[in-house]
């Protein structure tokens, strides 16, 4: 399904309900995120709060995908906070299954990098499980590579995982 009319901004405090119903979505659609179903809070206060401080920061943002007014997908900036790492972010990524492979992803990330250029970062990073091929393929080819595994980091149907820590400077 192609979906053309897709806008890639940073969050504005409203959304906060929208992101929120997004990422309990996201929970339940896909074994790639880091809670399962059921298990992230449905607290819209704690949303509105996490938010607020993202945009509040000087080295965080969160980026959104839009369709027809419906938030469809993100990418979350954690800046570090002190003056020995604050040049470090690390990245989560959220795309609904119905919209993915249709560049999405990679329209949020070159977002993201001309945000994180501006303020100054210059280390990114983030975990990808090592059998998430789709999302690996997307971070190789926006830049970052494999640093190491961590070994068994979680349990997903219970089974250990791995996941890979990757990264990119810029």
């Amino acid at each position: 399904m192609e979906f053309s009319s897709i806008l890639i901004r940073p969050i504005k405090l409203n959304d906060a309900p929208a992101l929120l119903a997004l990422k309990i979505q996201l929970d339940g659609e896909t074994k790639f995120m880091m809670l399962e179903k059921g298990e992230r809070p449905n607290n819209l206060e704690g949303e509105r709060q996490r938010v607020s401080n993202t945009l509040e920061s000087d080295n965080s943002m969160i980026f959104v995908a839009e369709s027809e007014g419906k938030l469809i997908g993100h990418l979350s900036v954690y800046g570090d906070p002190f003056k020995r790492n604050k040049h470090n972010a690390y990245i989560v990524v959220g795309i609904l299954q119905e919209f993915t492979g249709q560049g999405i992803g990679k329209k949020l990330f070159e977002a993201m990098e001309v945000w994180a250029r501006q303020v100054g970062l210059h280390r990114l990073e983030l975990t990808v499980m090592t059998h998430n091929e789709h999302a690996i393929k997307l971070y190789k080819k926006m830049g970052f590579d494999i640093e190491g595994t961590k070994r068994h980091s979680l349990m997903v149907d219970g089974v250990y995982v791995n996941e890979f820590y990757m990264a990119k400077l810029l």
